[in-house]
């Protein structure tokens, strides 16, 4: 009796809580699928966030090599910011009167102006010069050389220390000889002859300005080579063959520059340049000559200069002189006689007046007169003649016009007093940039 009613209470039991355990077990199976889906959900999250992350890295990488792009090129850019081009050229078409004298066109000159600056105090110039299209051939030849390059310096504001191949700051034409620059298609004779364009020397230089409108300088440089004295052209270009150009000069010898221009007043300038120094390197120049081992054969040439702009009226004067030492030396040791001699003194001087008379935009039409006298054989050594054709009076009349401020045609007339047949007319075309 017992054990049937334990059997049915068991039964009862079961049969009571039997639907609690299946919702139990449906509930822990709901939570269970409810669990896998958040994980996958998570996994989902995950793999997402990864994703994100390794895109994240690589645009990372890419601006930082994007970065390292921009920054090479705009380092590159900058440095090209500070790097200038310029230049200039001449064309000229000579036509002379004595039929017995070749008429000639020319490509005169060509040159490239390169210069850099390295920081707000520290800048280099220079200036590649082509002369007569190229290298050979020709009368007179082709050149390439260098026309300057240096170094320039700021000490102070207004003060500038300058180092290498130097153009020598005397008259008016020899740093400023860009063809709108000046009046008629040749540089006028005096700033030839007796001041040779372009004089550059190597060598160290100071300048600076003051608040008052004085400018000044002080250099030492390398000095002409006596022993490059021509007897072919003598005296008629002065000391111009003498110049050693900064190829392999000479340095036993020095010479010493001083030099004021004022500019405090607008269109004036006014200025005077003195330059000195031995020429014969103590025997040990270009040409080696024993001879000339002891001589002192000094050289000094000295200008003074006005020029004077305003409202369309241009004047310019300029007085320049020199002496060479011990020239009966030169001659003997060169082998030079009669009336080829090295010139003792030498001068020249030239006044210049020009007016523009029409300017309509870019077309400036500016008529000009300039009168020359030079002689660059004043004086030689005893027992050696003058060359009278070395004494010479030049008129010259034309007209600029200038299509730009930068670009110009030229027409002029020449008139030597002396050598008839250099008389001639020139066209010409010039331009800087």
């Amino acid at each position: 009796m017992k054990i049937r009613r334990f059997f049915l209470f068991i039964f009862l039991f079961s049969s009571i809580f039997s639907p609690f355990q299946a919702n139990a077990d449906e509930v822990l199976q709901q939570r269970i699928n409810k669990l896998e889906t958040e994980l996958q959900e998570l996994k989902e999250l995950m793999r997402a966030q990864i994703e994100r992350q390794k895109t994240q890295e690589q645009q990372i990488t890419e601006n930082q090599e994007r970065i390292r792009e921009t920054s090479a090129e705009t380092t590159k850019y900058a440095l090209l910011a500070d790097t200038t081009f310029g230049g200039y050229g001449e064309i000229i078409y000579n036509n002379y009167d004595d039929d017995a004298t070749r008429d000639e066109f020319d490509m005169q000159r060509f040159i490239i102006f390169m210069g850099h600056r390295f920081s707000d105090r520290t800048r280099m110039y220079s200036e590649i010069e082509f002369e007569h299209a190229q290298t050979k051939g020709g009368t007179s030849g082709g050149e390439v050389a260098l026309e300057q390059a240096y170094i320039a310096h700021q000490i102070t504001p207004g003060v500038d220390i300058n180092a290498g191949l130097m153009i020598i700051p005397i008259g008016m034409t020899n740093e400023y000889h860009e063809p709108p620059v000046f009046y008629g298609n040749e540089r006028n004779e005096v700033e030839q002859r007796i001041i040779p364009t372009t004089w550059r020397e190597l060598g160290l230089s100071l300048r600076g300005k003051t608040i008052g409108g004085l400018e000044y300088t002080f250099g030492l440089t390398t000095t002409p080579d006596a022993s490059k004295y021509s007897s072919a052209n003598g005296a008629s270009y002065g000391f111009k063959d003498m110049r050693t150009v900064g190829q392999k000069a000479a340095a036993n010898d020095i010479g010493y520059l001083a030099g004021l221009n004022y500019r405090g007043i607008l269109g004036l300038e006014v200025g005077a340049t003195v330059w000195s120094g031995n020429t014969s390197q103590k025997g040990k120049g270009y040409t080696a000559y024993s001879a000339l081992s002891t001589v002192d054969a000094t050289l000094t040439i000295w200008d003074a200069h006005l020029k004077y702009s305003n409202r369309g009226l241009d004047v310019k004067a300029l007085y320049a002189a020199g002496t060479l030492s011990d020239t009966a030396s030169i001659n003997s040791a060169l082998g030079i006689s009669g009336n080829k001699a090295a010139p003792e003194s030498f001068y020249g001087y030239y006044g210049e007046v020009g007016y523009h008379v029409y300017k309509e935009g870019d077309l400036d039409v500016a008529p000009f007169f300039r009168y020359a006298r030079y002689n660059t054989q004043e004086s030689v050594a005893s027992g050696y003649t003058i060359d009278p054709n070395n004494n010479e009076t030049v008129y010259t009349f034309g007209v600029n016009f200038y299509v730009h401020p930068q670009v110009v045609f030229k027409f002029d007339i020449q008139d030597f007093q002396t050598a008839d047949a250099k008389d001639r007319y020139n066209l010409g075309v010039g331009w800087m940039f």
